[in-house]
């Protein structure tokens, strides 16, 4: 169930949405069987109870409603307050809201009098206007604020409220967002702290899930394995994610001396095992490694050859020759050691296997190692100190990163004339004197990203 779908004049619902609506039985204001979307029937249950408390006493005028239900009502109002009025507050069939289970027209209770009629909400707007403030404790938002007209396509209505989720309420709520804005323009960075035995595409599909939005991607693939720091980016900022893998990044690693595997770590099927010869000295060995040399990539990785990822190879017990590319191995530092492990921390260069480090390392002095355990601690700016769990995300603990707090830019706000120039993408002069590249922002919004080119500034990523 999609608790996010956009219906409106432009978007109409579809066919398909109804196989995945569950509906619940209810009464309304005038206790008159109607049905609403079951979680956001549960969520407007507790937003009564609770404004009970508040001395303020809500009960649903309308909910879900079938396409001749709409049509219905349309006729209704039109014999009743005109064309104009329905033009202005009532959807055509198959786009209104109520279509979706999700909207609910919150009627009022006043001084034990029932109001339903659009003239005597209005009149208690100031009852809806403290109504509003705890929407989205539950979920809720108002689907047609004052101000977004134009966007949303239908006047402000206070009582008009939709179920979307608590965080994507909360965000909404937030940065003054509607649901339109919220599913177009709603953009950043989040780093994660990535749990064992989850994949990246398992963190992006949980977030993209809890968020509601589908345009999410991820840098730095993490093995299964491996836990730490993994950088998503959600909205317009996946348009930067090659900007921030080319970062350098720091782990912390556990091997298991004696053993080899073939996926060079502890899930895979022992290769080779051996007793240990001699007394190493890891704090040494680990020295020899803060180094530039040509590591060869793993079998088991997404590397292509010919077309085909490496691993596809592995599992089908193809020989493939693996290629070989130049790592940086910048630091490394011994953490701990005993007779049969030891644990280092180190900062390597993008696209540094530390499975296959560790590999190279046993092999140099004519060992077997095999890593135990992965943590990435940085990639580039982002520290595992700032990075959120998947809980922290469904419990509505975290914050997105803005792209220029992502990339560490100059920041120029534009005119009027070269915003034109820019949002369209023309090559202009450097007469900002940039080195690299730099953000370009016009009324505080991020329009583009130009790179410097010679003399000039050429568009990157546009953003508009």
């Amino acid at each position: 169930m999609n608790y996010l779908t956009l219906v409106n004049k432009k978007n109409l619902i579809r066919d398909s949405y109804f196989k995945h609506l569950e509906l619940v039985d209810y009464k309304d204001i005038l206790e008159e069987d109607i049905k609403v979307e079951k979680k956001a029937l549960e969520a407007y249950l507790k937003l009564k109870e609770f404004l009970v408390s508040k001395n303020i006493y809500i009960e649903i005028d309308s909910s879900y409603r079938t396409i001749e239900e709409q049509q219905t009502i349309i006729d209704k109002f039109t014999i009743k307050y005109g064309a104009d009025y329905v033009e202005k507050y009532v959807a055509p069939i198959r786009t209104s809201e109520h279509h979706t289970g999700l909207a609910i027209d919150l009627a009022l209770v006043v001084n034990g009098n029932k109001l339903i009629d659009n003239e005597d909400l209005m009149a208690n707007e100031n009852i809806y206007l403290e109504i509003h403030k705890y929407l989205k404790d539950y979920g809720f938002i108002l689907r047609y604020p004052k101000g977004k007209e134009e966007i949303t396509g239908y006047n402000y209505e206070p009582w008009h409220i939709r179920y979307v989720g608590r965080v994507p309420a909360n965000i909404m709520y937030d940065n003054s967002m509607c649901l339109e804005e919220y599913l177009t323009d709603y953009n950043g960075v989040l780093v994660i702290n990535k749990e064992k035995n989850m994949t990246s595409f398992d963190v992006v599909n949980k977030v993209s899930k809890i968020l509601g939005i589908k345009r999410i991607g991820h840098t730095g693939t993490l093995d299964p394995l491996a836990e730490g720091v993994l950088v998503l980016t959600i909205g317009k900022a996946t348009k930067i994610s090659e900007l921030l893998t080319s970062y350098e990044k720091e782990y912390v690693a556990t091997i298991k001396v004696g053993v080899l595997t073939d996926t060079l770590d502890i899930t895979g099927n022992v290769l080779k095992e051996k007793k240990i010869s001699k007394e190493i000295n890891y704090k040494e060995l680990c020295n020899s490694y803060e180094k530039k040399y040509m590591q060869e990539v793993p079998i088991y990785s997404a590397v292509k050859v010919n077309g085909k990822k490496l691993y596809e190879y592995a599992r089908n017990n193809i020989n493939v020759e693996l290629p070989k590319k130049e790592v940086n191995i910048k630091k490394i530092e011994l953490l701990d050691s005993n007779n049969d492990s030891f644990s280092f921390k180190c900062l390597v260069s993008k696209g540094t296997y530390i499975r296959s480090l560790i590999r190279d390392m046993g092999l140099s002095i004519n060992e077997y190692f095999t890593m135990t355990s992965l943590i990435r601690t940085k990639q580039g700016d982002f520290s595992i100190d700032d990075a959120y769990t998947i809980k922290d995300i469904d419990d509505n603990k975290f914050k997105t990163l803005s792209i220029d707090e992502a990339l560490s830019y100059p920041i120029i706000e534009l005119d009027e004339t070269n915003y034109k120039q820019v949002s369209n993408g023309v090559m202009i002069g450097n007469s900002y004197n940039i080195t690299d590249k730099v953000i370009f922002k016009y009324n505080n919004r991020i329009i583009a990203i130009y790179e410097k080119k010679d003399k000039y500034l050429k568009s990157f990523r546009n953003f508009t």
